[in-house]
């Protein structure tokens, strides 16, 4: 499984000019089933995406360089992997 923190590299009028953009690329990873959770931080200085286990990391970093937030430099990326050792039963098949 992995978390993709989004830090914005822009200020927040950039980001919302192309948050449209974004949400539609997000979507269509949530509908494939690549993406388990996706979301703003709170406060707004970034974003957080959950992604489902069975890829590799560097699938995961090619597919986020599509992200209209990348491509236009809005926000940089850190991909954290990790090995859920305890979890509620219904996120078993994201793992």
């Amino acid at each position: 499984m992995f978390v993709v923190i989004l830090r914005y590299l822009k200020p927040i009028e950039a980001v919302e000019a192309k948050t449209a953009e974004h949400r539609a690329w997000l979507e269509q990873h949530v509908q494939s089933g690549l993406l388990v959770a996706t979301g703003p931080m709170v406060p707004r200085t970034g974003g957080v995406l959950l992604a489902r286990g069975g890829g590799t990391r560097e699938a995961l970093v090619a597919l986020l360089r599509d992200d209209p937030f990348q491509v236009h430099g809005i926000a940089d990326y850190e991909v954290i992997e990790f090995a859920p050792g305890k979890y509620h039963p219904a996120m078993a098949e994201f793992l």
